[in-house]
């Protein structure tokens, strides 16, 4: 993989960046006041709550809670990974985006151009295809498959979809004018070349799906067969811009129909997604002809809590279905699940739909077999349990694909039931409950000198601050909040963070801010924070963030004097000691 982008690039862009522009190209926004309004794009709404601030480079939704800079709304609204919101709000600015230096080397202009002329070849060559379907003179043979196949005009323009002419140059005379061109047209497998030397088009007299990759661009196709021909289904070969072990058909489509997917499900055919648009069930991709791989699954899981696998009831679908698990048990978060649809003998989600329609479809859908369930359910048909063999080699199996889980609560229910089939449910529950026991006594001993959670207000109040304003940091340099660092009080560690972020970078405001905190472990927390309205004036804020840093030096005294206090009950303290005792109350008194 190329390195990783720099950090000063990112502090760069979005100091360049304005938000309003960029999230008004996308959404029209309205003045109102010294922000700007619209309704939110990421909830249905009537009236506008989503807010944008020009001064922070930040937008905030008060009906749903989202929140960001300029990459984040990126992210959300154009359904993008980090990269590539960070690529695209680079092209946005005419700026190239530089990597830092990893295991492979950064592109040169040159292959950057190369990269960029690929991508636009394969946006004509579909473009070719949907006007194939419109105007060849064969056109009606395909134009009656997709309407005997039930698609409108619609989804066949929303999916691109367009037809192959029979013909062995067709594609070729359009596009290869030059022997650049042609071999250009050979890397990208739109045409081939056979032993005696002849170029001829891949893809002749097929119905083509062309293949988006998370970003939209074609980077491949698909290729079903009008008539009797073999193979049934064509797909691209691998190529340098196409590697379908990382995409999915239909990705791109639900990305951009569905604002918050909420669930996946995963068909075996281009034919099957296209066929649940139809019917309204815009959240289905395909595998593009492969078993689905960890990378395909890491994918979705970053997309959607929930993926369903809808496959054939057959050895062959059962098969695949638990390859898919395999790949799924490392991706496997808590709040995350996976399920399976198994179709009866001789249907697919295509035929199935049409029989049944979409309310019946979408029943089963959420009716699906729990991966727990089928992960059990296929482990008894390979181990006997009637014996302690059995049993041990269903462990040996099990044990080692549970532990892959990255989620605490799934991993524990999975490792649970197995203790219920192995009749070690007593043991395991034992463990469990000494485990817990010991967590308890470590805690409480870590919590012993905290101050209770209704004294935390200060830690809350000066992190929402610095949020909003990171440059109170060296403002109110009367007083330094790194003083404080050894004081044990919730929140502590991430207050020194932020602070430290913003003393250390005094030009930062709210976006930046968030930008570097974006992997930080309580990032959620940092975002919850936007959340609550603090109501401090502009003109109050200074005074407000000192009032707030004096409290927690008085809870640091407080605690202090409650643990010498302490330690004078059960041993004697020393000189220094007492007199610091003795320093503090007279603090107190005042």
């Amino acid at each position: 993989m190329a390195g990783r982008i720099p950090r000063e690039f990112i502090d760069d862009i979005l100091a360049r960046a304005d938000i309003v522009e960029i999230i008004d190209s996308r959404v029209r926004l309205k003045k109102a006041g010294k922000n700007y309004q619209a309704c939110c794009p990421f909830h249905n709404e009537k009236s506008p709550s989503f807010t944008v601030a020009q001064d922070k480079q930040f937008y905030h939704c008060f009906g749903c809670g989202a929140h960001g800079n300029a990459i984040s709304f990126l992210m959300e609204f154009d359904r993008l990974e980090f990269p590539e919101a960070v690529e695209e709000l680079a092209q946005i600015m005419g700026l190239e985006v530089p990597r830092e230096q990893g295991n492979k080397p950064e592109k040169t202009q040159a292959q950057k151009a190369q990269q960029a002329n690929d991508y636009e070849l394969m946006e004509q060559a579909s473009r070719f295809y949907a006007h194939q379907l419109k105007a060849h003179p064969e056109k009606d043979k395909a134009v009656e498959y997709l309407k005997g196949r039930g698609l409108s005009g619609e989804v066949v323009k929303a999916f691109g979809i367009g037809y192959a002419p029979s013909g062995w140059d067709s594609l070729l005379g359009q596009f290869g004018k030059t022997p650049q061109l042609r071999q250009q047209m050979q890397e990208l497998k739109l045409v081939n070349q056979n032993d005696n030397g002849r170029v001829y088009d891949f893809f002749r007299e097929r119905i083509m799906f062309p293949i988006r990759d998370k970003r939209g661009r074609v980077i491949g196709f698909g290729g079903r067969v009008l008539g009797e021909g073999s193979p049934k289904y064509l797909n691209s070969p691998e190529t340098r811009i196409f590697h379908k072990g990382y995409e999915l058909y239909g990705l791109y489509q639900a990305r951009q129909h569905n604002r918050k997917l909420e669930r996946i499900v995963i068909v075996e055919g281009y034919m099957d997604v296209v066929a649940l648009a139809q019917f309204d069930i815009n959240y289905a991709v395909a595998s593009l002809g492969t078993a689905t791989t960890s990378e395909q699954l890491q994918t979705l899981f970053r997309s959607v809590p929930e993926v369903i696998c809808c496959y054939d009831g057959d050895r062959a679908g059962r098969d695949a279905a638990w390859r898919a698990m395999e790949n799924a048990l490392p991706q496997l978060k808590d709040g995350t699940q996976m399920k399976f649809l198994f179709l009866p003998d001789g249907e697919d989600p295509d035929t199935m739909v049409r029989q049944i329609g979409k309310d019946a479809f979408e029943e089963k859908l959420k009716q699906g077999v729990p991966l727990s369930q089928f992960f059990f359910s296929s482990l008894l048909q390979k181990h006997q349990l009637g014996s302690a063999e059995g049993k041990a080699a269903l462990k040996a199996e099990a044990v080692p694909l549970i532990e892959q889980i990255q989620g605490e609560n799934q991993k524990a229910i999975l490792l649970e039931e197995l203790s219920k089939l192995l009749g070690e449910q007593n043991k395991y529950l034992l463990e469990q409950d000494m485990a817990a026991a010991n967590r308890m006594s470590k805690m409480k001993t870590a919590d012993t000198s905290l101050p209770n959670k209704s004294r935390i207000s200060p830690i809350r109040m000066l992190l929402r601050l610095l949020l909003d304003t990171p440059q109170l940091a060296t403002e109110c340099d009367q007083v330094d909040l790194r003083a404080l660092a050894d004081l044990r009080i919730s929140g502590m560690d991430l207050l020194q963070q932020v602070y430290g972020y913003c003393v250390a970078t005094p030009n930062a405001n709210t976006a930046r801010l968030l930008e570097y905190f974006r992997d930080h472990p309580q990032a959620a927390q940092l975002g919850k924070l936007l959340l609550w309205e603090h109501d401090v004036r502009s003109e109050n804020l200074q005074q407000v963030f000192i009032d707030s840093i004096t409290k927690l030096i008085d809870w640091h005294f407080t605690s202090r004097m409650e643990e010498l206090l302490a330690k004078s009950r059960v041993d004697k303290l020393s000189q220094a000691e007492k007199q610091e005792l003795n320093l503090l109350m007279k603090e107190q008194k005042r």
